[in-house]
């Protein structure tokens, strides 16, 4: 099948409600600088990655879309985000974009969300097994990704903005699912929104989850942000990539925040 009726295909099974979360077996996962990830940060760990324990865990397959994140809006139990006409970069708003990711969403107003729905976000050693999937490498597709695997500036694909790169050459995020999934199932872990996870950042967090506190550190001034954005670089969206922000942004939010949630396996 040409690559460009495959990925129709996949633009025409985006969700228009909420799927089925997706469970992600127990065990010990190589998370951080792996011998097989090139250009590590400091924050990723040494060379050799770190054996990390994750217990079974569930997380949604899509990011948060903004027709999901209004609904809880309008049943009075959710804060909205940064709109469209404050932003032109945030979906919320802007036409034909509900199946869009919800982004310009600060970090509580993404754990409200997840709260309100019976789940959480995902621990960042949880975020990283899930995208993943498996694999040890700088990238879950092996070398570094084109506009075919995920949404990003590749550097060289264009789309309907003149001049721009971003987003595949569209400015802006894709829809959710619009891109293949990974190992486990999962859509837009790399590229489209960058994702709020539980955790407090820390440069050596990965000492700590290694040693079983996968909810560390206690405090912090910055949460963990992970996978890359529509308006970032490959390198951004390398499996073990970490950034972060403060949990509330100025007065035109972050276009490239996203989230999605999480919750304890049986």
């Amino acid at each position: 099948m040409r690559y460009d009726l495959l990925l129709f295909s996949f633009i025409l099974m985006a969700p228009t409600f909420a799927a089925e979360m997706v469970l992600i077996p127990a065990g010990q996962f190589l998370m951080g600088c792996t011998q097989q990830t090139r250009g590590c940060e400091r924050n990723e760990g040494k060379p050799g990655g770190k054996k990390v324990y994750v217990s079974a865990f569930y997380i949604d397959p899509y990011e948060v879309s903004v027709m999901e994140y209004r609904a809880c809006v309008k049943a009075g139990q959710c804060q909205a985000p940064k709109t469209h006409a404050i932003n032109q970069y945030c979906n919320y708003d802007a036409p034909g974009r509900e199946q869009y990711p919800v982004n310009c969403v600060d970090w509580p107003d993404a754990a409200n969300f997840c709260s309100r729905n019976g789940k959480r976000l995902p621990l960042e050693a949880e975020w990283e097994k899930a995208a993943r999937a498996g694999t040890e490498t700088s990238y879950i597709w092996g070398a570094a990704p084109s506009c075919k695997q995920a949404i990003l500036n590749d550097g060289r694909t264009k789309g309907s903005v003149v001049g721009e790169l971003d987003g595949c050459g569209e400015d802006r995020t894709g829809p959710i699912g619009s891109r293949p999934p990974n190992g486990f199932g999962l859509y837009d872990m790399l590229g489209n929104v960058s994702e709020w996870v539980q955790n407090w950042y820390h440069p050596d967090a990965l000492k700590m989850y290694a040693a079983g506190n996968l909810n560390a550190p206690p405090n912090g001034q910055l949460k963990v942000i992970r996978g890359g954005a529509w308006d970032e670089v490959q390198v951004a969206l390398r499996s073990a990539s970490r950034y972060a922000k403060t949990p509330r942004s100025g007065v035109t939010g972050w276009s490239s925040n996203g989230f999605r949630c999480a919750k304890n396996g049986a």
